[in-house]
């Protein structure tokens, strides 16, 4: 699936921007819209998973040592826009008949 492979490489630059920064990415917070999109990608991602229902479609990244002393050690990222987009090249589609 083509989402998918946009949020592993989504995921995987926010890891390595975290890295270059000094950090060590070691969990990931995710609200039930994300885990929903992403669930099989996330099995393979090495990183503590933790559903936050307040996240919705979003996901953070982040060094747990320096969770919420650092504004810098985490990244969000989101799969809203990757879905608007999937669902506008649907309705083009169906207008193509």
């Amino acid at each position: 699936m083509q989402g998918i492979n946009e949020i592993r490489d989504i995921l995987g630059r926010a890891i390595e921007e975290l890295r270059e920064e000094g950090l060590e990415p070691d969990i990931l917070l995710v609200g039930p819209g994300f885990l929903e999109y992403a669930a099989g990608m996330l099995r393979d991602c090495r990183l503590k998973i933790y559903k936050i229902e307040e996240l919705g479609y979003d996901a953070v990244v982040a060094d747990s040592k320096y969770l919420g002393q650092m504004k810098r050690a985490s990244r969000r990222i989101s799969v809203e826009p990757l879905l608007k987009e999937s669902e506008m090249w649907e309705e083009l589609k169906r207008l193509e008949v």
